[in-house]
């Protein structure tokens, strides 16, 4: 009896210390935590201060998007000409590159420049970081063949490649405002600055994109090479077009050509092609009727849907030529694969209160290069016999 009431002593005695063992290995644990705690809090705080440094100050390049920098910039630097703060373009003087616009105003330009200059609605438009875009297209799929499970694979032919650079260069706008109407508190500023960058941004492209020469602009798809040769058979980069039948102006079956021009087309580029010809060329080819008396011209039933030609919606562009002799007066195609537009993604701006007092102008400026980038995809209809 006595060697039992002494072992039943020594595992209370044993318990016990097992119970400050695991109380000390607890308090060590809350302790190990409490201070990962600590840290995690005093990262956070020294990122909300980074952040809140950050905020506070005005970042043009479009990384900050807050209303206040927006209005800073309108006030600051639009209405009264201060360029505290302000990041600018140039590396060496800020007057040299200007500023860059807050995002907002930016993206109000690039809009505008979407629904109203007609090439760039439908053509294919890339943002880049700097001007020497470059694009590799294939012009000859690799080959391929037929083999039987266990039969040899003999080596198929490379694909063909050609590099697209499109030509570049400034495109500017410079409107004007005289002081007093910028000092008006309702003068919306920030709708007047986009909507007259735009309009004569949109003004410039627009013809260059159609007719430019690719000398410090864009050069347009009427400036490239043409050939009567069929896709397999001309060169990459010339495109093809089909004559009219007559010198000066149409034949007697003019909807036969246009036919004629839009199965010039691969079918899978047909899926989002669109005619392009100016008004003028317009009102000739909706007087145009089938032999049964019926207008090719399909008007749009449905508000905003566009107005058609044998199926396939119209684009009017008010830089294509007129019906003359040589002319190449309408374009059909796919312009998403067949026409490039390069840009630099920011619009910078240079105030200047002193050239024409007492107007303030406001000289806006950004790079835009533009090429044919699938020669297949766009066809041309020539006034020839």
């Amino acid at each position: 009896m006595e060697n039992l009431d002494i072992e039943t002593k020594a595992d209370a005695l044993t318990g016990s210390f097992d119970i400050v063992e695991r109380q000390e290995a607890h308090d060590a644990a809350i302790a190990a935590l409490r201070s990962e705690v600590e840290e995690v809090k005093g990262r956070i705080e020294k990122a909300q201060t980074a952040f809140g440094r950050a905020a506070a100050r005005p970042l043009l390049g479009g990384a900050s998007t807050a209303g206040a920098d927006l209005a800073g910039f309108i006030d600051g630097y639009v209405r009264t000409g201060r360029e505290t703060e302000l990041k600018a373009l140039s590396s060496t003087v800020a007057a040299d590159g200007g500023f860059a616009i807050p995002q907002q105003i930016d993206a109000m330009i690039a809009r505008r420049l979407v629904e109203i200059s007609p090439i760039r609605s439908v053509a294919s438009v890339v943002r880049t970081g700097s001007s020497g875009f470059r694009r590799l297209i294939s012009t000859g799929g690799a080959a391929s063949g037929w083999v039987s499970e266990t039969g040899a694979r003999p080596e198929t032919a490379s694909p063909k490649l050609a590099e697209i650079v499109p030509p570049s260069g400034e495109l500017y706008a410079n409107p004007s405002a005289t002081q007093a109407m910028l000092d008006d508190a309702a003068f919306d500023v920030e709708g007047w600055l986009a909507n007259e960058i735009a309009t004569e941004f949109a003004r410039a492209e627009g013809a260059a994109f159609v007719n430019g020469t690719g000398t410090n602009q864009p050069r347009g798809f009427l400036a490239a090479p043409t050939s009567t040769a069929a896709d397999a058979a001309r060169a990459f980069g010339s495109l093809q077009f089909i004559g009219s039948g007559n010198a000066t102006g149409f034949d007697a079956s003019p909807e036969a050509k246009l036919i004629d021009l839009v199965f010039q087309l691969k079918a899978s580029l047909r899926q989002g092609a669109t005619w392009v010809m100016n008004s003028a060329t317009l009102a000739v080819i909706r007087k145009l009727k089938t032999a049964d008396g019926a207008f090719l011209w399909q008007p749009g039933l449905i508000e905003g849907q566009p107005d058609r030609l044998l199926g396939y919606p119209v684009i009017e562009a008010a830089n294509m030529p007129d019906v003359a002799a040589g002319a190449f007066p309408i374009a059909f195609g796919n312009f998403r694969a067949g026409y490039l537009i390069a840009e630099r993604q920011q619009t910078t701006i240079l105030r200047d209160p002193y050239t024409n007092k007492p107007y303030v102008q406001f000289y806006a400026t950004r790079r835009v290069g533009g090429q044919v980038m699938d020669s297949d995809a766009i066809k041309l209809l020539r006034i020839a016999a």
